[in-house]
This record gives structure tokens, sequence and C-alpha cells, in this order.
């Protein structure tokens, strides 16, 4: 079983850079999307682009136009698929959707993001305190979860190229970094990613400014997520970098997991 996942900043944006072309390529079996900035009427314009052949799509949008929201494709059609995380400030976001296939589930998660302000750090830690116990709650449910997406926290310093002069920066709290640590330790989530890579310098985002791609100055803040009964059955991982669909990369994993 292979899975993407895919910030595209904006997925009209990402399709006139060639996303859904290489997409094509790829034969995954489930894409997470974030950040599609668009309304579902606004794509259905272009269904052949926006629903690619082959998949069935899904989409929760954000109320505000040209923010946030989520999507799902996926080869085999699920058994049922969620829209929300169960709370009201942040599903009228459009951060979460769950495709349900027998006793797995697949979701794309956009954690919010407190690098604007404040009072968008504050929305972020009360996303944190939502979610936290929705996740127990989904390892308790004896349930497979791959929980992709942009989670907007690099974990440790091995997962930033700055990571000194970051310290007080959203993305990288003391707070933020320890909310993953209870997830990781205490909660046992796995790091789908880090089961097989280990190495330093592979990040998942570059900021727009300077030269941070071309000198891979860059943050790893999308992942894949598991449940711990997932645990060793990640294959492959790749981060793919060879073209530019937005400021973050593609995060591929492959499942020894039938689908």
């Amino acid at each position: 079983m292979r899975i993407i996942s895919a910030n595209t900043n904006g997925i009209r944006s990402a399709a006139k850079k060639g996303f859904f072309d290489w997409m094509k390529q790829q034969a995954a079996d489930v894409v997470c999307i974030q950040e599609t900035k668009a309304q579902i009427h606004q794509l259905e314009e272009n269904r052949e682009l926006f629903f690619p052949a082959g998949y069935h799509c899904y989409y929760h949008d954000a109320e505000k136009k040209g923010y946030s929201g989520v999507a799902l494709y996926c080869r085999t059609e699920p058994d049922e698929v969620i829209t929300g995380m169960g709370n009201a400030e942040f599903d009228a976001e459009g951060r979460y959707i769950e495709a349900r296939f027998g006793n797995l589930s697949v979701v794309s998660l956009y954690l919010p993001s407190g690098s604007s302000s404040e009072e968008r750090q504050q929305a972020k830690y009360r996303c944190m305190e939502h979610f936290l116990p929705a996740m127990e709650q989904m390892k308790a449910s004896g349930r497979d979860y791959v929980i992709c997406g942009d989670w907007n926290i690099a974990h440790q310093n091995i997962d930033i190229k700055n990571w000194k002069g970051n310290l007080k920066n959203s993305g990288f709290l003391p707070e933020e970094r320890a909310w993953l640590d209870k997830l990781f330790g205490e909660v046992g989530f796995v790091d789908g990613f880090r089961e097989i890579n280990q190495e330093a310098d592979q990040y998942t985002w570059w900021s727009n400014r300077g030269q941070a791609w071309a000198k891979n100055v860059g943050w790893r803040i999308d992942y894949h997520i598991l449940t711990p009964s997932l645990k060793g059955k990640v294959k492959a991982t790749s981060i793919y970098k060879e073209e530019r669909f937005s400021d973050h990369a593609p995060l591929i994993l492959d499942y020894d997991y039938p689908l």
C-alpha cells in the first residue's frame, strides 16, 4: 500500500505546476492533500483535473474562501468518509478528512500554523488540546490509523536546519515539541518516516524567503503518524524534491498492508 501526503499550498496552483501529472505516475493507493485553498464548486469546473480518473475524490473545504481545506483521493472506494475532527472552530476551517477501509483509517490532517500571530498560536494550542484526546480514542478503538498531513511542528533538532535560531518560533516551541513527545512516547503513536529514515536534513517544507530551498534550510513538519498497531509496517519512504509543486514536498510511504 502506497500513501502520499502533500500540502499543495493551493491545489489549483499545484495543478499548474504539474502535480496531477506527477501523481498519475505514482500508483498511490491514497493521496492526502492539505491546503487546497478552494471550494469544491470551483474545482468542479474542471472535474477531469481535480477529480482524477481512477480515484474516488473527497474534499472538505474551509468556510473561508481561499483558505485551508483538505482532500483524499482513494483508489479503492472507502466504506465511509468522515469530515471534521468534532470541533466546530476547526471543522469550519476544513482541517480533517478520514477514509475508512475495513479496519484501516487514512486521514488527511492540516493542523493550524501559529506563525502569523499570537492569536493563531493560541488557536493552534486549542486544536492540539482537542486533538490529543481524539488520538487517544483512535488508539483505544482498535482501528489502524495512518494520519497524514502538515502538523506544523518540527519534532527534534534533527528535523529543522536552524534549530537554535527557531527555539522561540512557532513550529519549534518547547510546548509544541513536548506535545509530540507525549504523542510518540506516552500515547505510543509512531512517526512513520523515522521508522525507516534516521538521517538529518530530511525536510518537507522550506520558507520562500531567501535561498531556503536552494540551500536546503528546511523543516520536517509533514508526517505519516501511525497507531502502534502499524509499527513495523513501513517498508519504504521518500520525500519527492525533483519538482516543486508548493513550498512543501510530497511525502511518500509504502506499507506492508493490503488495502
